[in-house]
């Protein structure tokens, strides 16, 4: 095999409270951050693809927003040199709006506080306004030509009977309010006429609905009494059998792994560059007027990172436990550390390999286990789980978790044929939940090929008397419009990364594979609003030329952009794909009818995909894996 040395990239560092303080420093100096501006988004530029860093040394990009009605702006600082590096004035009508603020979530429900024609539809509904509590929701982008160019939020309301009840229980159904939380104007009241409120309440944790609590469950210990077989460097630098990853986290993408890579028999052999989930959207499909607009990037509109959970030993995470708490910036330009919102440790995960030969008398058992890398982060509602695993022989998984509580609705007799009933009178508007993975492939290097492979079912012929034979087909995407793909369980579809100058002991390109779960992709009509904002959902697979400005499958500024940008935008240059420096691109997702069970809180559902190598290693890269010896007494095969 040959590793080309442009696969030697800088290793990443987190940002340090000193950096996000210097950082805002070098705005205020600049005048670039005063008393009107807020911070939308302050995260670490990558390092280039050299493997020395530039003259700029270490750079950070500001989304800077002034709630007094200026221009935002996009602007790149140095903390190396002190130096503003770059300063763009956006035109949001053209651009779309900066991510969502969270100081913006209370003007929306202070401004209907006060608003004549909200308290008039609350009273026509006997409802009290102390009780109301308002949801702010991103507005997307629809018929509202008013709209353009203004920053808006969109509020539908629910009662809160008692400081702890679920006010999810409690959907005030045919109204919504439009706010302008820039002017501080509430545009529009849209008012259908009162519903009934669902009066049962929804409290997960009130013993009215969980009964006495189990007394089965004995204690499951999870020990590693010498400590984790992983080790920690630099801050983020990760090792652990044969694997080597700077794990990083960025505010808007949550975790990032940077430089992944395996050591094979001594040589460190990159796999990975950059690996995130760049962007997921939650498109609902109820056609009411009320609620047909709801979407939510919960990536680039409302920045999953900056509401990662700071997570608890024995509740998220079990076992030998290492943490990292990232450090993000607030509004002002603040550090703020969000303690333990990385868990790292490693897990027991069945048989790896065995055989009980019959001919040489040998058992053979090894046991496998993995890494793994998450966090958890809340966004309104739902409540998601974002984990990475590394595993002996090389694969590399990535795994969605949903839960949290779904968003509700009044529900009638003869209701929507598009959401299901959960309780008496309450319903939940059917959904969809797709991620982005955004993957800067480098599998021994930087050039690469990816292929599609589909099998072959081969007719009964000349060649194939009895009619058993099949095949495999693989047919290279060598252009950008090429590469826009879908997956085929029907036919097996996976996609093949390889490196063309790199081969393995058979002469073949090294490789990974690329293993879809092949769940719908956006089922929203390809003419929609949310179609055009989300075409990224619109398909499985999408590769691309490198480039370090392409950053999200949706663009720089998601929030109310018409769409077109990223993934269309990049594709439509047609670049030259075959034996070059790639990102993939992988489309998967959740499409949900919620049950009765997922009320009132919704277990655990996942989604993700595979990547496993392909003719990568010259052969088993676990044969060195030592068999276990059980602390019970006996032994294992060995």
């Amino acid at each position: 095999m040959t590793t080309s040395p442009t696969a030697t990239a800088n290793s990443y560092t987190l940002a340090t409270a000193e950096e996000i303080l210097t950082a805002q420093k070098i705005l205020r100096d600049h005048g670039l951050l005063a008393s009107t501006r807020r911070i939308a988004y302050l995260g670490l530029v990558d390092p280039g693809r050299a493997s020395v860093a530039g003259e700029d040394g270490r750079r950070f990009r500001v989304f800077i927003h002034d709630i007094s009605g200026s221009a935002p702006l996009d602007v790149v600082v140095s903390t190396t040199t002190g130096q503003v590096l770059s300063t763009v004035e956006l035109d949001t009508s053209t651009t779309g709006e900066l991510p969502v603020l969270e100081e913006e979530f209370a003007v929306v429900e202070e401004l209907l506080s006060t608003d004549d024609r909200w308290l008039a539809a609350l009273a026509e509904r006997n409802l009290d306004i102390s009780k109301v509590r308002v949801a702010p929701l991103s507005a997307g982008v629809y018929e509202y030509a008013e709209e353009k160019g203004r920053r808006i939020l969109r509020g539908l309301a629910f009662v809160q009977e008692h400081e702890t009840d679920s006010a999810w229980a409690h959907p005030i159904d045919g109204l919504v309010a439009y706010v302008d939380v820039v002017s501080r104007e509430v545009t529009q009241i849209l008012d259908l006429g009162p519903m009934p409120v669902p009066q049962e309440h929804g409290n997960y944790t009130d013993p009215e609905l969980t009964g006495p609590l189990r007394t089965s469950q004995k204690p499951i210990s999870i020990t590693q009494p010498d400590g984790p077989s992983f080790a920690v460097t630099n801050g983020n630098h990760v090792e652990w059998e044969n694997w080597s990853v700077d794990v990083g986290f960025d505010v808007r993408e949550g975790v990032v792994l940077h430089n992944l890579s395996f050591n094979d028999k001594g040589q460190d052999r990159p796999i990975i560059k950059r690996a995130s989930i760049a962007e997921m959207v939650v498109p609902y499909g109820d056609p009411s007027p009320v609620r047909s607009w709801q979407n939510y990037f919960d990536t680039g509109e409302y920045l999953v990172g900056q509401y990662a959970n700071s997570l608890e030993l024995g509740c998220d995470c079990l076992g030998d436990i290492t943490y990292l708490s990232p450090v993000i910036s607030d509004a002002f330009g603040n550090p703020r550390e969000i303690r333990n919102a990385i868990c790292m440790h490693e897990e027991d995960w069945g048989i790896l390999a065995k055989h009980s030969d019959l001919w040489s008398g040998i058992n053979y058992t090894r046991r496998n286990r993995r890494l793994v890398i998450s966090f958890f982060t809340t966004v309104g509602n739902y409540d998601y789980g974002f984990y990475w695993y590394l595993y002996l022989d090389g694969t590399i998984e990535f795994e969605a978790k949903a839960t949290g509580v779904v968003f509700t609705s009044a529900y009638t007799e003869g209701a929507s044929a598009n959401m299901s009933q959960l309780a008496p009178g309450l319903g939940a508007p059917f959904h969809q939940h797709l991620f982005s993975a955004r993957l800067d492939m480098a599998i021994d290097g930087f050039t690469n090929r990816v292929e599609e492979e589909d099998v072959v079912r081969q007719p009964v012929g000349p060649d194939n008397p009895r009619g058993n034979a099949f095949s495999r087909k693989r047919t290279a995407l060598t252009r950008e419009s090429e590469s826009v793909r879908e997956a085929d369980s029907r036919n097996g579809r996976t996609w093949v990364i390889s490196n063309p100058e790199s081969h393995n002991r058979l002469g073949e390109p090294v490789a990974y594979k690329l293993h879809a779960q092949g769940q719908p992709t956006l089922l929203a009509d390809p003419d929609s609003s949310i179609a055009r904002r989300a075409a990224f959902a619109t398909k499985d697979l999408w590769v691309t030329r490198f480039a370090e400005d392409e950053r999200y499958p949706t663009g720089d500024f998601v929030n109310q952009h018409v769409g077109g940008a990223g993934l269309p935008a990049y594709v439509a240059q047609d670049r030259d794909i075959d034996g070059q420096d790639l990102v993939v691109w992988h489309t998967f997702g959740l499409t949900h009818f919620p049950r009765m069970e997922d009320w009132p809180i919704m277990p655990v559902d996942t989604v993700g995909f595979k990547l496993r190598p392909e003719g990568f290693f010259d052969r088993s890269p676990v044969l060195d894996v030592p068999p276990n010896a059980p602390a019970s007494g006996g032994h294992c095969h060995s």
